[in-house]
C-alpha cells in the first residue's frame, strides 16, 4: 500500500479509503444491500490486512449504523485509535449546517463511532438555509475543541466551495483540507471548475462513487446483485448517460484485456494518475479489496489515459444540489 497526506494537515492516509456506506443495517428505507455486523467485521479486517487505514461513512448512512459497525470493528479487531483516520459527515440532518445541528450532530457520530475525536469531519453537501459564517464558525469550533482534527467539504459547485474557503481565510477559521467529490470515468464535470479550486488551495480529492456504482467494474450496464437491482440513488446518478458511459465502460474493459487486469484496476488507476489522493472504495467483498489494492501499483501510459478519456461528453449535474435536500 501506498500513503500520502491529506492537503497539507500532516495527517498520512492509505491511497484507497474503505467507504463504510456499504456497512450498517439494512432496510427499505436507506438500502437493502449494505452488509450486516459479521460481514462489516470481516470487511474491515481485510482491509486492515491490506494496509488500508482511511474509513469514510456518515452519521445519515443506515441511520446511523455505519458509524456503529465501523467503531465497533475498530475495537473488536483491537485497531490503535491512532493507527487509523476515520472520517464522518454532517448535513442530512435536522438543521443541516446550522450551529445548534453541527454541534449535536459531532456528538452523536463521536458516541456511534466510540472515539472521542475525528480525524476528517466533512459537510456533506452546501447548506442555502444557514449562513455560511455560522457554518464555518461552528466547524471552527470542533477543531479548536479537539473534537475534530481537520474538515472538508463533499459534493458542491465550484463558487460556493472557493467562498467557503475566502471566507475561513479571511476570518481566520480552520479551511478545508479535502473535497469528496462525484468523480470516476463515467463522471468528470468537476474538471471544469471544482477540482481546479481544489488544486489552487492544496486541498486533497477523495471522490466518492470510484467505480460509478459498479458499471467500471463490468462490460454488461446491469448486474444481478441485490446493489444493482435495488440501488435506485445510483440508477438516477447514471442511467440518464447510458449511451455515452457505455464506450467508456468497453474501453475500460479493452485496456483490462490488454494488461490482463480487472477493470476495478483500471478504473482506479485512472483516478490515481489523474491526482487523486484517495478514492473512496464501498466494497461488500473481500475480492473487492484484493483487486481496488492491485490498482495502486498499475502504471498506465500517457495515451492509455487518452484513450479512457475521449469518448466523453458533458453529463447532466449529479451531485452538487441546487437546494437543501434529503438524502434519498
Amino acid at each position: 500500500m501506498e500513503y500520502a497526506e491529506l492537503g497539507s494537515t500532516g495527517i498520512t492516509v492509505s491511497r484507497l479509503c474503505v467507504g463504510c456506506m456499504s456497512y450498517g443495517q439494512a432496510s427499505e428505507e436507506f438500502h437493502r444491500w449494505t452488509l450486516n455486523y459479521p460481514d462489516t467485521l470481516e470487511m474491515i479486517a481485510r482491509a486492515r490486512d491490506h494496509g488500508i487505514t482511511f474509513f469514510d461513512t456518515a452519521n445519515v448512512y443506515s441511520f446511523g449504523s455505519s458509524e456503529e459497525y465501523l467503531g465497533r470493528a475498530v475495537r473488536d479487531l483491537q485497531i490503535p485509535r491512532d493507527s487509523i483516520v476515520l472520517a464522518s459527515k454532517v448535513y442530512f440532518n435536522e438543521g443541516f449546517l446550522s450551529r445548534e445541528a453541527i454541534l449535536r450532530e459531532i456528538d452523536g457520530t463521536l458516541a456511534r463511532l466510540g472515539t472521542d475525536y475525528l480525524d476528517l469531519y466533512q459537510i456533506h453537501r452546501y447548506d442555502y438555509t444557514t449562513p455560511p459564517e455560522e457554518t464555518m464558525t461552528a466547524l471552527d469550533c470542533l477543531v479548536r475543541a479537539g473534537k475534530v482534527r481537520v474538515i472538508g467539504a463533499s459534493a458542491m459547485y465550484g463558487y460556493q466551495f472557493h467562498n467557503l474557503q475566502i471566507l475561513a481565510e479571511e476570518n481566520g477559521l480552520a479551511r478545508f483540507s479535502t473535497m469528496q467529490n462525484h468523480y470516476n470515468l463515467l463522471y468528470r464535470e468537476d474538471e471544469r471548475e471544482l477540482i481546479p479550486i481544489c488544486r489552487q488551495y492544496g486541498v486533497s480529492l477523495i471522490p466518492y462513487s470510484p467505480l460509478a456504482g459498479g458499471h467500471l467494474s463490468r462490460k454488461e450496464w446491469n448486474s444481478d446483485s441485490l446493489r444493482s437491482s435495488t440501488d435506485m440513488v445510483s440508477r438516477k446518478k447514471y442511467d440518464g448517460a447510458r449511451e455515452n458511459d457505455l464506450e467508456i465502460i468497453a474501453r475500460v474493459a479493452g485496456l483490462a484485456g490488454k494488461y490482463g487486469v480487472s477493470m476495478t484496476e483500471i478504473a482506479l488507476a485512472w483516478l490515481l494518475h489523474r491526482g487523486v489522493t484517495a478514492p473512496i472504495v464501498g466494497a461488500t467483498k473481500p475480492q473487492h479489496f484484493d483487486a481496488a489494492v492491485r490498482a495502486v501499483d498499475l502504471r498506465l501510459e500517457d495515451e492509455d489515459l487518452r484513450f479512457l478519456e475521449e469518448p466523453y461528453r458533458a453529463h447532466e449535474v449529479v451531485g452538487a444540489v441546487s437546494r437543501n435536500t434529503s438524502f434519498r
